[in-house]
């Protein structure tokens, strides 16, 4: 505690909607994405993974952990209030 301060923020419901949306965008978009690499003939070398798709891979994964970090904070945000 500094200065009689807990350190916790405090979302107005208007950016925790945003933070709630902005997560679930990333739900919406990324694994259409990842479909679509999926499906890319440079993803694959003879039915082995190519560096294509484990970038993209990983690029996905953190998206989408990012989204859910982003969509938990907005609905904590709005379960605050």
């Amino acid at each position: 505690m500094v200065n009689g301060h807990t350190g916790s923020v405090v979302l107005s419901r208007r950016w925790s909607a945003f933070l709630l949306v902005a997560g679930a965008w990333n739900w919406l978009i990324w694994p259409r994405f990842a479909k679509a690499i999926w499906d890319d003939p440079r993803a694959w070398d003879d039915g082995s993974p190519t560096s294509f798709l484990t970038v993209h891979a990983v690029l996905i994964v953190t998206a989408l952990t990012i989204g859910t970090v982003t969509a938990l904070l907005g609905l904590k945000g709005l379960r605050a209030r």
